[in-house]
């Protein structure tokens, strides 16, 4: 069975726009660029019926979950879920610095951006670890929702899942459609889940790195290595799909439909 999950970085905070590191220690509201960046998100995604939200439970993601879902036609009452492993990748002694003065650490000690990690930091193998534990807990939940829908109403009948009415993505123009219209159905077939996260760019990045390399994740044919490894703007917005064969958490199909997608800004 299949779920998807969309994924929208938070919006502009002050210190974004004066490049200083915010990591988890700085916890900024959004700027008034941020919340037109957040509204602008919530239009783009305003059609697509989620069944989950989850943000990290730092401020400027928490406000632009909130602004995306107010928009949305089908689930402004949904319950947002914030969870810890969804924060900003921890900068240590750099909170609060300029991305200049970080850039100086790494060059002193001998080491690049982003790899250094600097005192009282997280390391990027911490990072990973991080959302490897957040995305096998959404494989999970989707594992169970499936099995709950089969013990209510039999193994013939097809799940609740999202309808393809309610599969409006805005981006299909923008991006690969390959898996969307492939032959195995796609977002033709039911869905189980259709879920919204909310983090940050970091983060983000580390996340899909997971996916590219751990994961073997299949990508849009136009997409270039500096694209895969550059990061996100801000409420730029990513779509994947999640093959789970079976019900098997251990061997997830996933595709990228589109990464950053900013169309909306």
């Amino acid at each position: 069975f299949y779920f998807f999950f969309i994924i929208s970085y938070s919006g502009e905070t002050r210190y974004n726009k004066d490049k200083i590191l915010q990591g988890q220690g700085v916890d900024e509201p959004l700027s008034a660029t941020g919340f037109r960046q957040a509204d602008a998100a919530g239009l783009f995604l305003s059609n697509v019926k989620f069944t989950h939200v989850f943000s990290s439970d730092l401020l400027r993601a928490k406000q632009t979950a909130a602004t995306i879902l107010g928009k949305n036609k089908f689930c402004k009452d949904l319950e947002i879920k914030y969870d810890a492993r969804l924060r900003e990748r921890k900068y240590g002694v750099a909170e609060g610095r300029p991305l200049t003065d970080l850039k100086a650490m790494a060059k002193a000690a001998g080491e690049q951006c982003p790899s250094f990690t600097p005192s009282g930091g997280e390391t990027l193998d911490e990072v990973r670890e991080r959302a490897r534990d957040f995305f096998e807990f959404l494989c999970q939940l989707a594992v169970e929702l499936e099995q709950k829908e089969q013990d209510m109403h039999g193994v013939a009948s097809s799940s609740s899942g999202t309808s393809e009415e309610q599969l409006v993505f805005p981006w299909t123009n923008h991006c690969s459609e390959a898996e969307l219209s492939s032959d195995n159905g796609g977002a033709s077939k039911v869905l189980d889940a259709n879920i919204l996260v909310v983090s940050h760019g970091a983060y983000m990045r580390n996340w899909v790195g997971y996916f590219v390399s751990d994961l073997n994740c299949t990508l849009p044919t136009n997409l270039t290595k500096s694209q895969l490894s550059s990061v996100s703007p801000n409420t730029g917005v990513s779509h994947f799909i999640i093959k789970l064969e079976n019900g098997n958490l251990f061997k997830p199909e996933i595709t990228c439909v589109c990464l950053n997608q900013d169309s909306h800004l």
